[in-house]
C-alpha cells in the first residue's frame, strides 16, 4: 500500500486536496492531507520555511509511514523537495504539481518570475503575511465560478518567512525519483530549474490541460496521476 502525503500550496490547508481522496482511497492507498503551520486551521502558529520541512518530516516519522508519494503543490514544492531528502528509504517517490522546486540557497520568491520584490513588498505590506488569491488570479485557470469562490473563501494568509527563507538540501533534487506535472493553462513550458531536472534520468513529465490548481478543476484526474506515479515509483 502507497501512502500519499498531500501538500498544499500557498494560503491552503489539507481541505484543499478534499476531492481528489476519494480516487486515492478507492484504489486501497493510505492518505494523509497535511495542512503547514500558520496556514488554514493552524493559523497563528509561528513558521518558517524549515518549519514546513518539519511538518511534512514529523508527520511521515510520527504514523511510521512507509512506500511514501510526497505530493507538493505550487509553492509546497520546495519544502516537499526537501522534506523528501530527508526521508530516506521511507520515500518511493515525490510528485511535483505545478510547483516550485527548492534549490540549494534560493527561496520561493528568488524564483518568482515577476520578481521577488513584488511579493516581498506585499508581505512587509500586511504585517509578515502574503495576502491570499483573489478571485482575478484565478481568471484563465479552467476553474468554475464555484470553483474559484470555493478557492478563494478558504485561502487563508501565508507565512511571509517561508517564502524568504533559503532552502537546505540534504539530497540533491535530480536524485530524488520524481515526477512533475505541468498544468498548461498556466504556462506550457516548466521552469528552467524544473527543465534541468527533467533532462536526468529520475525526473519524469506529465502534463495536464488544466489550471494551475487541478486538486479544485480536474480532482479525478490528478489522482489517476497520482496513482500512475505511485507505479512508477516502485
Amino acid at each position: 500500500m502507497t501512502n500519499f502525503v498531500l501538500v498544499p500550496g500557498a494560503w491552503l490547508g489539507s481541505w484543499a486536496w478534499s476531492d481528489v481522496l476519494p480516487g486515492l482511497r478507492e484504489a486501497g492507498h493510505g492518505v494523509h492531507p497535511l495542512t503547514l503551520s500558520g496556514l488554514a486551521d493552524k493559523q497563528g502558529v509561528k513558521a518558517g520555511q524549515q518549519t514546513h520541512v518539519d511538518d511534512i518530516v514529523g508527520l511521515v516519522e510520527r504514523l511510521d509511514l512507509r512506500d511514501v508519494v510526497l505530493v507538493g503543490h505550487s509553492y509546497s514544492g520546495i519544502p516537499v523537495g526537501q522534506a523528501a531528502g530527508r526521508i530516506g528509504d521511507r520515500l518511493a517517490r515525490a510528485v511535483f504539481v505545478d510547483a516550485s522546486v527548492p534549490v540549494e540557497g534560493g527561496s520561493f520568491v528568488s524564483g518568482w518570475p515577476e520578481g521577488r520584490a513584488q511579493v516581498e513588498a506585499a508581505i512587509a505590506a500586511h504585517d509578515g503575511f502574503w495576502p491570499p488569491l483573489t478571485a482575478a488570479d484565478c481568471a484563465g485557470q479552467g476553474l468554475s465560478e464555484k470553483e474559484v469562490a470555493r478557492l478563494v473563501a478558504g485561502a487563508t494568509p501565508h507565512p511571509g518567512a517561508t517564502l524568504t527563507e533559503p532552502a537546505v538540501l540534504t539530497t540533491p533534487q535530480a536524485d530524488l525519483p520524481a515526477t512533475y506535472v505541468k498544468c498548461l493553462l498556466d504556462g506550457d513550458r516548466p521552469s528552467r530549474e524544473v527543465a534541468e531536472l527533467l533532462a536526468g534520468e529520475r525526473w519524469e513529465l506529465v502534463t495536464m490541460d488544466t489550471g494551475h490548481w487541478p486538486m479544485f478543476s480536474r480532482p479525478r484526474e490528478l489522482a489517476r496521476v497520482l496513482l500512475d506515479a505511485a507505479g512508477e515509483g516502485r
